[in-house]
């Protein structure tokens, strides 16, 4: 099987993913818990259930890019350690 992205692009996939993954699952978990900075304003929504739901939405989008990019990574590494020639 053939990578289909180049290997930075999938490394730094893989980096962003990770980062992503972290700070949406802290924000999620803020507005789970309903915590005053988030939803206490006047502008800031009230149901942050909801808003959480969307948010972990958007993690595991994150982590199937992570799974997807990771993939192309290491199969990179095996087409490198395979000894393949590229012109590119």
């Amino acid at each position: 099987m053939k990578p289909v992205v180049g290997a930075m692009q999938a490394w730094s996939c893989v980096i962003i993913s990770v980062f992503a993954i972290i700070i949406l699952s802290i924000l999620g978990g803020l507005y789970r818990n309903s915590h005053h900075e988030f939803v206490g304003g006047v502008e800031d929504p009230k149901d942050g259930k909801a808003v959480a739901g969307t948010v972990f939405t958007a993690v595991i989008v994150y982590a199937v890019f992570l799974v997807f990019c990771g993939l192309q990574g290491l199969l990179h590494l095996r087409e490198n350690r395979r000894g393949a020639i590229a012109l590119s």
